[in-house]
């Protein structure tokens, strides 16, 4: 599949480069408002201090053009979302809103919000805001539920739905979507919250339009897509011609599930290749297309150059072959909650273990809490691979994730839970000329009754390094101080404790050539 959109600009409106520069400083500095806007104005934690959201604008024809610097899983996805969108044939000052993740979305908690944006009578582009709610209404509290089986295990799912037009929100549609979910009430104020950043967006992409003109504006976006098509295939062509292959594994409950990558560099373009790993799974570790595309994107931006406007023009010399019907590429009604966190983990650790770099953690630690009058949802950080030429940095969000943590303050104020330790997971990094980053040791007790849903990888298979360089240390999981699988659901007690140890990053050379 091959990612191409080459509009052509009208040569009198196209802008000198001082112009260009400003304008695309524009465009992202109305996407970092749009987040504020979302961030500022949502309720729940997850949103507002872990700030699980992404938001972006789009051309015309649903091509990225601009975007904050959030989330990479929630992005590289999005342009699927903004297609089954515009292939309803939105109208202006309409507000569409989906999760299907296999019209658009990723998994059935990140749900987004588009709204078209109009000039003079033209569609002009798009903007977008994709957040993880705590909970869409699957049987597990906060909808990540470690046992799925098909999509309806998983919650509601919204396929592309007008949930506002120029006179304003449906308020018996809205009404009807967050009934079906726990806590409709911080439900509808986080849907809230993303309608005010997409307005805002497309307040801001208007305002530019009106500053230069609408055929300008659509020429600033043709010339950012090349020039940043431009940059990634001079990247792509640093990196050598040749053949490269990698090969690494899930961890289903019921065995490991191996996944293989061919990649392919002809002069300055990128072909991957995923023929020959996992069929489709009846668990919940499969990926819509979307994703695994997502994951691709951010391993090519990481090893060509990441300073690159990202764009949709960055994804023009790429071309990703996942067979349809596999783990990667899956058709519905397949369960998808962890192959968008996790699986889309291990692509991105494919691609970079292809071309000879350390790994980190390679999983995002998804943790669910809850019962009736609560959810809460978290991400938990962990090592970093270490650099050609530096240390892995130490509990951070690894790859596909770029989330905050919850400040322990403010989950004991919020939540029925005590956060007994949380620290350093000391030496869990491999060894190498260079480390890698240490894990997170993260123990929390429950206060009252509740269920919990523990979504991991790298518990079987440690992070590998490279260059000669020691694996990270696998990660842990216990409940009162017995072990658990990597995937596991159950009952908390007030009492019980749950204990979550990250893996390390993998090290970089010779632990030999450190030195002092």
């Amino acid at each position: 599949m091959r990612h191409d959109h080459r509009p052509a600009p009208n040569p009198r409106a196209r802008l000198d480069p001082v112009e260009l520069r400003v304008t695309l400083a524009a465009l992202r500095s109305a996407c970092e408002e749009m987040g504020a806007v979302l961030v500022r104005s949502a309720y729940s934690a997850n949103i507002k201090e872990r700030r699980d959201c992404s938001t972006a604008l789009f051309d015309a024809a649903g091509c990225l053009v601009a975007q904050a610097e959030h989330i990479p899983v929630h992005l590289g996805a999005m342009p699927a979302a903004v297609a089954a969108v515009i292939a309803e044939r939105p109208r202006p000052g309409e507000v569409w809103i989906l999760n299907d993740p296999f019209r658009g979305g990723t998994h059935l908690p990140d749900v987004t919000v588009v709204a078209p944006v109009e000039v003079r009578g033209h569609t002009i582009g798009y903007a977008a805001a994709r957040a993880h709610h705590a909970d869409v209404g699957a049987r597990q509290p906060g909808s990540m539920p470690a046992d799925s089986r098909t999509l309806d295990d998983e919650g509601v799912v919204i396929p592309p739905t007008r949930i506002a037009d120029a006179r304003g929100v449906d308020e018996a549609l809205f009404e009807r979507l967050v009934s079906r979910m726990r806590n409709p009430r911080e439900r509808r104020a986080d849907f809230t919250a993303q309608l005010a950043a997409v307005r805002h967006g497309a307040r801001r992409l208007a305002e530019i339009a009106e500053r230069l003109g609408s055929a300008r504006l659509a020429s600033a976006f043709a010339e950012t897509l090349d020039y940043a098509e431009r940059r990634t295939r001079a990247g792509i062509a640093r990196l050598g011609d040749g053949v490269r292959t990698a090969r690494d594994f899930l961890e289903a409950p019921d065995g490991d599930l191996e996944l293989r990558l061919r990649a392919t560099v002809r002069a300055d373009e990128l072909e991957l290749d995923f023929s020959g790993s996992a069929p489709q799974h009846d668990g919940n570790l499969n990926c819509p297309f979307a994703v695994t595309l997502s994951a691709c994107w951010f391993a090519l931006r990481v090893l060509t150059d990441p300073d690159a406007p990202a764009s949709a023009g960055a994804l023009r010399p790429l071309r990703v072959i996942v067979p349809e019907g596999s783990l990667l590429n899956a058709r519905p009604p397949a369960a998808v909650a962890a192959g968008n966190v996790e699986t889309s983990s291990r692509v991105a650790d494919l691609v970079l273990r292809a071309f000879g770099r350390a790994l980190g953690q390679g999983t995002m630690n998804n943790l669910t809490l809850g019962n009736e009058r609560f959810t809460y949802y978290e991400t938990i950080g962990g090592g970093q691979g270490a650099c050609p030429d530096a240390d892995g940095p130490s509990c951070v969000h690894v790859a596909m994730s770029n989330t905050l943590n919850t400040p322990i303050e403010a989950l004991e104020a919020e939540f029925p839970v005590r956060c007994v330790r949380y620290a350093v997971r000391r030496g869990s990094g491999g060894a190498g000329r260079f480390r890698g980053g240490d894990g997170v040791v993260r123990e929390l007790e429950a206060l009252e009754p509740m269920r919990f849903a523990l979504i991991s990888e790298r518990r079987r298979h440690a992070p590998p390094g490279a260059a000669g360089g020691a694996p990270g240390l696998p990660g842990r999981n216990f409940l009162n101080g017995q072990e658990l699988g990597p995937k596991v659901a159950g009952s908390l007690q007030p009492g019980d404790r749950l204990r979550i140890e990250t893996p390390g990053g993998g090290g970089f050379g010779r632990p030999s050539e450190r030195g002092a």
